[in-house]
């Protein structure tokens, strides 16, 4: 895990109480311009829809005005003209807007009584369930909406409730399928099962865990669904079907302006502006409650205290370092020969509309060819981000804010989507933790594989499915064959690691990006798959960045470490000094913690506290708040890397108390 996933995981509460119901993202909602805009609009048409009948009581049964006014344009007495039988059009507009906004209300009702309820069922029970369901929404689809609907209206006479009623059973198939796409990947999810397993009765898990998950495609729906419901009430009001006279509706009036077009044109625009922008409403809408549910995933972002802003103004960067075990800053020349990356400054922050969410604070290491370097920490503290980083896969709106990602005459941070495409892959290799959801469990292992050569070596088929059992005979698979036939599901875990790796190793490259590869397995798999990964080494001269938060791992793979906290590298050595002479706190700290290193029937030292979240990080040493040995000092600025050896760096003022200590 890393710095985002902890941020995501600090989203997903409020993703869980849905959307619609978190005030962060009302507060996230009503921060566009467009959304406010929007909402004002519909407000003000429903108060009008409330308050206008009853102000205008007169109005909707008047057969006539004054006859001797009849297609005027806007005036001082009519502000918006008289229709053809001289009755004033503001006012028949402003009537006329409880009967077409209840039409819509009625056919939304419908909508949601029937979509919400079959989608769910459908998405969370599935099996005959599922079928019946999908069964009824192609056989709706079927039926041309408009003949259903004036036959219902032969039946029911200029009946506003039957034909909206209708049209709700027809536009209810939509929102279901909506519904139950959204549902799908929320009944897997981990937590369902866990409410499951509590006890929690079906309906409860449903309303209460599941419902609220998708309620930002529901709104969304919702939102376009009225303006569809609100163009086909009108359509039906324009043709006299379900508005009788002499009752106003934003249809009847247009109707009333096409009859009289060319003796005042004036007549159509009123009720046809009104019709439009209340449809636009609704689609903007939709639109600006879908950006903002999107953004409910992205970091979640804290105002920072005062104090904070006050450092923000100063620069919320620490000073200039010092020189750094062959990774130059930011501004000195290249990297030596032997450094095949090197990580410059680097700084990444998440972005939204509102505000800046730090994760990286100049980031610096390299990794020499042929060596392993560990990057070590608990979770969330920046190290699968730094990894994804040099393959330019930043999660969300992360963006790199400075610094440099310096592998080979490429800068990584800057060479673009095109130039990362021809080094992903053929230059640079990635294991993810997770070798299940790395491979897609529509394929099979071989497909697969064979892709991948053929995209970095532009062979033929039967060259690269040859070379494909090549590669799974060198992850040491039995029968490789047999394996390349193979889906995913068909696989157990280690050896869905080694077709992970096969396919790693599929471009010949010179860097291997290893984040996690052994915490999905049990201790005698984890131990042949670095093995594996050794002998790989050895025969390549390939480097591994090797992102684990074990040292043991650290202690068998590595050549060097670095040691992350809350976004900042505090640690850098070589593995033997590392281990024998911490200089840093929380590298003393994780070490002291190593399950590798408790003696039977002791309690297992833990670091109290947590690491703190991303936009929370203190002022000064981001680690004092856990620190035994932090002083006023550690709080009152960003500390800097100091150079304490050859090759040793630790970001701590009272290295040398640490080192007594030791």
């Amino acid at each position: 895990m890393s710095a985002v996933t902890s941020v995501v995981e600090e989203v997903a509460p409020a993703a869980a109480a849905g959307p619609a119901a978190s005030p962060r993202f009302l507060r996230r909602l009503l921060r566009r311009p467009v959304a406010i805009a929007c909402l004002a609009y519909l407000a003000l048409i429903v108060v009008i829809a409330i308050v206008a009948p009853i102000a205008l009581p007169h109005v909707a049964g008047e057969d006539a005005g004054d006859l001797t006014a009849v297609h005027q344009g806007p005036s001082g007495a009519h502000l918006l003209g008289t229709d053809t039988l001289g009755r004033d059009v503001l006012d028949r507009l402003l009537v006329g807007t409880r009967v077409t906004m209840a039409g819509v209300a009625e056919a939304l009702v419908v909508v949601l009584a029937l979509g919400v309820p079959l989608g769910l069922a459908a998405g969370y029970f599935g099996g005959w369930i599922d079928r019946l369901v999908t069964w009824l929404a192609d056989l709706t689809f079927s039926i041309p909406a408009i003949i259903l609907i004036v036959v219902v209206l032969s039946v029911f006479p200029q009946s506003m409730p039957a034909a909206m009623v209708t049209l709700g059973v027809i536009m209810a198939p939509a929102l279901m399928r909506v519904v139950r796409a959204a549902t799908l990947p929320v009944r897997q999810e981990l937590s369902v099962a866990a409410a499951q397993v509590s006890g929690l009765s079906r309906p409860y898990i449903i309303t209460r865990h599941v419902l609220p998950r998708i309620s930002g495609a529901l709104i969304v729906q919702v939102a376009l669904l009225s303006g569809v419901a609100l163009l086909v009430q009108t359509g039906l009001a324009f043709l006299g079907l379900v508005v009788p006279a002499p009752a106003p509706s934003w249809g009847g009036m247009v109707a009333d302006g096409i009859g009289a077009i060319d003796i005042q044109s004036w007549l159509i625009w009123p009720p046809g502006i009104v019709i439009a922008l209340t449809i636009l409403a609704c689609g903007l809408l939709g639109d600006v409650v879908r950006d903002a549910t999107t953004e409910n995933w992205a970091p979640v972002v804290r105002r920072p205290r005062a104090r904070r802003s006050a450092r923000a103004r100063r620069g919320s960067h620490a000073p200039a370092e010092t020189d750094r075990l062959g990774s130059p800053a930011a501004g000195d020349g290249a990297p030596d020969a032997e450094t095949l990356l090197a990580i410059e400054r680097l700084s990444i922050a998440f972005r939204t509309s509102s505000a800046r969410v730090p994760v990286l604070v100049d980031v610096s290491f390299d990794v020499r060819a042929g060596e392993t370097v560990g990057l070590v920490g608990e979770s969330g503290c920046g190290k699968t981000i730094t990894a994804m980083a040099v393959l330019g896969l930043l999660p969300g709106t992360a963006t790199v804010e400075s610094g440099r990602i310096r592998f080979g005459e490429h800068d990584l941070a800057s060479v673009g989507e095109l130039g990362l495409r021809a080094i992903r892959g053929k230059e640079i290799g990635l294991i993810s933790q997770e070798p299940m959801i790395s491979l897609d469990p529509a394929f099979r292992v071989g497909s697969q594989l064979t892709e991948a050569v053929r995209r970095h070596h532009r062979v033929s088929r039967r060259a690269a499915q040859e070379r494909v059992l090549e590669l799974l005979g060198q992850v040491q698979l039995p029968d490789p064959s047999l394996v390349a036939r193979r889906y995913p599901h068909e696989l157990s875990g280690g050896m869905a690691q080694r077709v992970a790796i096969a396919r790693a190793l599929a471009g010949e490259p010179q860097l291997l990006i290893a984040d996690e590869p052994t915490t999905a397995l049990d201790v005698t798999v984890q131990a042949e798959v670095l093995d594996l990964l050794r002998e790989i080494q050895r025969e390549r001269g390939m480097a591994i960045l090797l992102v684990t938060h074990d040292w043991g791992v650290v202690a068998d793979m590595c050549d060097r470490a670095v040691v992350m906290y809350a976004g900042e590298v505090v640690e850098r050595a070589d593995l033997l000094p590392m281990f024998r002479e911490p200089r840093h706190p929380y590298t003393e700290a994780l070490l002291a913690s190593n399950p590798h290193h408790v003696v039977d029937a002791e309690a297992l030292p833990t670091i109290p506290g947590s690491v703190p979240q991303p936009g929370e990080w203190p002022r000064g040493c981001h680690f004092h708040p856990r620190c035994t040995y932090a002083t006023d000092a550690c709080r009152e600025a960003p500390i800097a890397l100091e150079q304490i050896g050859s090759r040793h760096e630790t970001r701590c003022i009272h290295h040398d108390r640490l080192a007594r200590a030791t």
